[in-house]
């Protein structure tokens, strides 16, 4: 299997590796590249840049915004985003919600969501883990009962990521309690403003605002905002987990986080050399790079695959993707804790306020112990990797 690219492809990376570096703003590439926290606004401002040139969702259909690109442009599409350092269009809305909307929506719903999620006019957020069904998510039991025409929701969601900035909110809901657990789940869309909502903030160990729980309390939701079957929510749901397993990979954000530990390292004073004059540092990156050329390797066979056959159903070798780019990404931030040292101590009005200062500034240490603390979760969301490693036995090994 040929896995250089062609000439045009080659011609295609130049061209979004150009416009990636000089269309989206420096500042907030640069927070993207410190591990830092981006606003609201931060978010709107990149994906509008990407949705003027038709690409906030390029994986989409045609019809609604999507781009006739092969597996492998949408491949180096991307990494090379990542790697500029490029805010990925947001997640809930381009590669959760506005896919399944896409493929299972009435077309009513597509007419009327699809190009607001494309511009992120509405901010979407996800309503899937609560507490007791996390992992186990057919387990849930927010549950969403028919009156006329409205159903009635009452239930709890957690760890709902950016929900203080969310318009709506999809969410898997419990509409028939007497069968099989998964048989009875319902995908519907709810407006954050319906009367009945309560968004309470969690405060995660790095100190942010990020995820929140949120209370359901006699929501009335019209039956229009159902997607697709009553019923059919876990099959909706098992294609968008899909979907979401193969993005948490980001090979080309690792990449790009290794590139800036290399540049720091040779910075990093230790006794009368560098850090990077460290043979056991050294070593332990180049271990990292060589595994991410492997899953690199892995990713590319599998669009090649694509790209041969045509199909665009998920595949199980997303699971592999999950388990080795969430382990890497993990890797990564200990080696920049690693590099920065006693310094990455710092807060708040600490930063700058000793006599010496550390290699590249103080404008990054400050991110990086946060950075560190939350990479804890990518090996659990999107399905943890225990779980993953289930569906590998199964669908790949045959067990």
């Amino acid at each position: 299997m040929d896995l250089r690219f062609t000439e045009e492809e080659n011609a295609f990376r130049d061209e979004v590796r150009s416009f990636f570096r000089t269309e989206i703003p420096a500042e907030i590439r640069r927070k993207v590249s410190e591990g830092r926290r981006l606003s609201r606004e931060d978010y709107v401002i990149s994906q509008r840049i990407l949705n003027a040139r038709d690409w906030a969702v390029p994986h989409w259909p045609l019809e609604w915004g999507g781009q006739p690109w092969t597996p492998i442009q949408r491949y180096i599409f991307t990494e090379e985003l990542l790697q500029a350092a490029v805010p990925l269009p947001l997640q809930f809305n381009c590669y959760m919600v506005g896919p399944v909307i896409a493929a299972f929506g009435s077309e009513e719903q597509k007419k009327r969501f699809l190009p607001r999620i494309a511009n992120l006019d509405d901010w979407w957020c996800q309503g899937f883990s609560e507490p007791g069904a996390g992992s186990d998510l057919a387990s849930l039991k927010t549950r969403a009962l028919r009156e006329g025409d409205f159903y009635v929701v009452d239930g709890q969601k957690t760890w709902t990521t950016l929900g203080q900035y969310a318009d709506w909110i999809f969410c898997l809901v419990r509409t028939d309690p007497t069968v099989k657990k998964q048989a009875g789940i319902s995908f519907l869309l709810i407006d954050m403003k319906t009367p009945g909502i309560t968004v309470r903030p969690i405060i995660t160990i790095d100190g942010r605002h990020e995820v929140n729980e949120i209370f359901f309390d006699n929501v009335r939701v019209p039956i229009e905002n159902l997607v697709g079957e009553e019923n059919k929510g876990w099959d909706y749901a098992k294609f968008l987990l899909a979907n979401e397993r193969t993005g948490i990979a980001r090979i080309g954000l690792s990449k790009e986080r290794i590139a800036r530990i290399k540049r720091l390292a040779k910075e990093v004073p230790v006794g009368t050399g560098t850090l990077w004059d460290n043979r056991d540092f050294r070593a332990r990156v180049a271990s990292v790079e060589i595994e991410l050329k492997a899953l690199e390797i892995t990713q590319m066979r599998v669009v090649a695959t694509q790209s041969k056959t045509g199909s665009s159903k998920p595949d199980p070798a997303s699971s592999i993707l999950k388990i080795k780019g969430s382990e890497l990404q993990q890797t990564t931030t200990e080696l920049l804790l690693e590099a920065a040292g006693p310094y990455a101590l710092l807060t708040g009005d600490q930063i700058g306020a000793g006599p010496n200062e550390p290699p590249g500034g103080f404008d990054w240490v400050d991110a990086a112990a946060p950075t560190y603390f939350n990479n804890r979760k990518v090996t659990i969301y999107g399905g943890s990797n225990e779980i993953q490693r289930n569906v590998i036995a199964r669908a790949i090994l045959g067990l």
